[in-house]
């Protein structure tokens, strides 16, 4: 029988693996045998992760402290995998923020940050996981987690900073698919929308984001803890090597009115 999502002796880089949808992501893919680096800013995050993440799924896993906006320590954070895994088979991009404020009162380091972060940061790791190790195995797959907001705008939450970078990985993904396919990599982006976390689990449940998820989302809900896994572990797939360029919403239907 062909498990045909089976990720056993594979690594996978996932960033902004500190909290929230990086973590369970990262899980999901250890889950399929994948090891693991969880990669943020916050050292004793990633490393109580990656210990959480080794004793429950019994993979080998790697926690690397980095900042993306800093090519250095992303090129150095890349060499430090592969000095001790030789290889990074996937990696999930998604490291991000968002400022949230109305559109003729975000200022220049606002939206410079912003686009720093989300945007050129997706890029760097890009970059030097391709050069270093996926050209090399002519083999890859990168994952961006872009927004549903890289595909529409929105009234609820102004942040057209984070509208603009996220509708740029989502482009970013197509002109790397294009450009690396001849490399055996594949790229593809997922498209989340509103989530439930310990972060945003308060807001999501207030009157006014319960009436506008029944008001703009087919399913008439929030995404729940785990709705996103399959999506990750779908791309990260040896067997899913004819999917590339790809933009995947995860967000209920919201983007299909």
């Amino acid at each position: 029988m062909k498990s045909y999502f089976d990720l056993k002796g594979q690594v996978a880089l996932v960033t902004g693996c500190s909290t929230g949808l990086g973590v369970q992501m990262a899980k999901a893919l250890a889950n399929q045998g994948a090891n693991v680096v969880a990669l943020a800013r916050r050292k004793d995050k990633i490393e109580a992760v990656a210990k959480e993440i080794a004793s429950e799924f019994g993979v080998e896993t790697l926690a690397v402290q980095c900042d993306i906006t800093d090519t250095a320590r992303v090129d150095a954070a890349v060499d430090e995998i592969l000095a001790k895994f030789k290889r990074i088979d996937v990696v999930i991009n998604n490291a991000g923020t968002g400022a949230v404020a109305p559109a003729e009162d975000i200022t220049d380091e606002q939206f410079y940050n912003e686009m720093n972060i989300d945007l050129f940061g997706s890029f760097r790791v890009a970059r030097a996981v391709a050069k270093k190790a996926m050209i090399p195995a002519k083999y890859g797959r990168i994952i961006n987690i872009a927004s549903m907001y890289g595909l529409v705008g929105n009234k609820v939450a102004p942040c057209s900073p984070y509208h603009a970078a996220k509708g740029g990985v989502v482009n970013m993904t197509r002109g790397l698919a294009a450009e690396w396919g001849k490399y055996g990599i594949t790229v593809n982006a997922i498209c989340p929308g509103y989530f439930y976390s310990p972060l945003t689990k308060e807001t999501l449940d207030s009157e006014f984001f319960q009436n506008n998820a029944k008001t703009m989302i087919p399913l008439s809900r929030y995404g729940n803890e785990g709705e996103l896994d399959t999506a990750a572990i779908f791309l990260a797939s040896p067997a899913s090597s004819y999917v590339t360029g790809v933009v995947l919403p995860v967000d209920g239907g919201y983007t299909s009115m």
